[in-house]
Order: structure tokens, then sequence, then C-alpha cells
């Protein structure tokens, strides 16, 4: 009984110090590749997972005009970012509607504090799912701003805009709108 107390001794001892050398080894490796690498966020090129908000808006005709509206507000690295956010996507659509000439107007440099205030008015910090929205709930936007949501059956509608589709992208929920929110 006692060899066999002493050989199980023996053999935990040895996994032991065998796992400790390769943690230990490990690490010197991690320290060293993270010291030459670049953090910074918006480096980081992924083709494996899950696009992000940026990358999915990018990627669908539908939203061409908010994707231009975005890098003008430059907006892209935030929006990128690991998040969560919540948006609230015009359609192209959606911005047609506003008068013309209003687009065109906020995509120009002297304009981009404005259009950056639209556009974190469409933004939510968190992940806001339709399924937990609740009928005259309130959230409070990037801008400091509130957006209404309301329900009617199976609908949800924010400032009485249709949620028509939600995508679930890396960092967080695109909610499709076929309005633009201004803000009040």
């Amino acid at each position: 009984m006692k060899k066999i107390i002493i050989s199980l001794l023996l053999a935990s001892f040895m996994i032991a110090f065998g796992c400790k050398q390769n943690v230990e080894n490990k690490a010197e490796t991690t320290t060293e590749d993270v010291s030459t690498q670049d953090t910074q966020q918006p480096a980081v090129v992924d083709d494996e997972s899950r696009p992000n908000i940026v990358q999915v808006a990018s990627g669908s005709k539908d939203h061409s005009t908010l994707v231009a509206a975005v890098k003008a507000a430059g907006l892209v690295d935030a929006l990128s970012s690991i998040g969560p956010f919540t948006v609230f996507a015009p359609t192209n659509a959606a911005f047609d509607k506003l008068p013309k000439g209003t687009v065109e107007g906020l995509l120009k440099p002297e304009k981009k504090l404005d259009l950056k205030n639209i556009l974190e008015y469409h933004t939510y910090i968190g992940n806001l799912k339709t399924e937990y929205m609740q009928d005259g709930q309130e959230y409070e936007e990037v801008n400091g701003g509130k957006v209404k949501i309301t329900k009617q059956g199976d609908k949800t509608f924010v400032n009485g805009s249709e949620i028509v589709a939600t995508i679930q992208t890396s960092n967080g929920p695109i909610h499709v709108i076929n309005d633009v929110l201004l803000p009040k």
C-alpha cells in the first residue's frame, strides 16, 4: 500500500512540475508576442469571426448612405470596436425621405459635428434585443437624447419607425429602420 501511495505522490509531483514549466514557457512566449504586436483594435484583421456593425453595413447595398455618413463623421473605429452597441440603421430609402440636399449638406466637413450628433442618436451603448423591448420604454442614446419604443402586436417601433429587420453582429445588433431619427 505504501508503494502505491509513494508512486502516486511521485507521479503527481512530476505532472505538476511538468505543467508548471509548460505554463511558464507559454507565459514567456505570450509576453514576447504581445510586446511586438500592434494592439490597436482597428489594426486587428479577423476574417474568421462574425463581422462587426461597420462590416455588415458596408456589405449592404441598402445602407451605403449610412456607411458614407459614418465615414464622414469619423465613427468607423468607434463602431468597429468591441461594443456592445445597438444601431438603429436607416436604409438609403430613409435618407431619401429627407428634404433635398440634406444628406449632401451633412456630408460636408463643416457639418461633421451635426452629422455625428444625428448618427449618435441612432446608437445605444449596450445590446438591445427587440424581444426584450417593452412598450413605452425610453433608451438614452450616445448623444444624450432618448428614443421611445412602442409595440403594436409583434411589431416594434423606435420613435414611430418600425424595426423591419435585425441583424446580429459581433459587437451588437443592427435594427433596420425606414426613417432617419432626428434628435429633438
